[in-house]
C-alpha cells in the first residue's frame, strides 16, 4: 500500500467539510442518516479509526524518541494514549445513529420516546 501523503489526508478533511456544509443545508433526514452511517460505524467509523491512528502515532513517537526531552516525549505521547481513549469511547454514537433512524422511520403518530418528551 502506499504511503499516505499529505495532500490525501487534505482531501479527506476538505470531504467532512462538504459533508459539513451539505448538512447545513437542511437535506432530508433519512439521506443524511445514511450519509453519516459510514462515518460512525461501531467498528470502522471516524471515532475507531482516530482512536487506532494516534495510538499509532504514540507508537511511533515512543520507538524514535532520543535521549533529549525524552521525559517531556513520554507526557506528550500519554496524552496520545489518553486522547485515543476519549476517541474510542466516541464509537457508541453509531447507538445514537440507530435511534435516530428508529425515530425517523417510525409513523408521525407514534408517541415521542421518554426522553424526547
Amino acid at each position: 500500500m502506499p504511503a499516505p501523503t499529505p495532500d490525501r489526508l487534505s482531501i479527506l478533511t476538505d470531504t467532512l467539510a462538504d459533508l459539513t456544509e451539505y448538512l447545513r443545508e437542511n437535506p432530508d433526514p433519512a439521506e443524511a442518516l445514511a450519509l453519516i452511517e459510514p462515518l460512525l460505524d461501531e467498528y470502522t467509523g471516524l471515532p475507531v479509526q482516530f482512536a487506532d491512528t494516534l495510538r499509532a502515532l504514540a507508537r511511533t513517537v515512543q520507538e524514535h524518541q532520543t535521549g533529549v526531552g525524552a521525559a517531556h516525549v513520554s507526557l506528550l505521547v500519554a496524552e496520545l494514549r489518553t486522547a485515543a481513549w476519549e476517541q474510542s469511547d466516541q464509537h457508541t454514537l453509531h447507538y445514537v445513529l440507530d435511534e435516530l433512524r428508529a425515530l425517523h422511520q417510525g409513523s408521525d403518530d407514534e408517541p415521542e420516546c421518554g426522553p424526547c418528551r
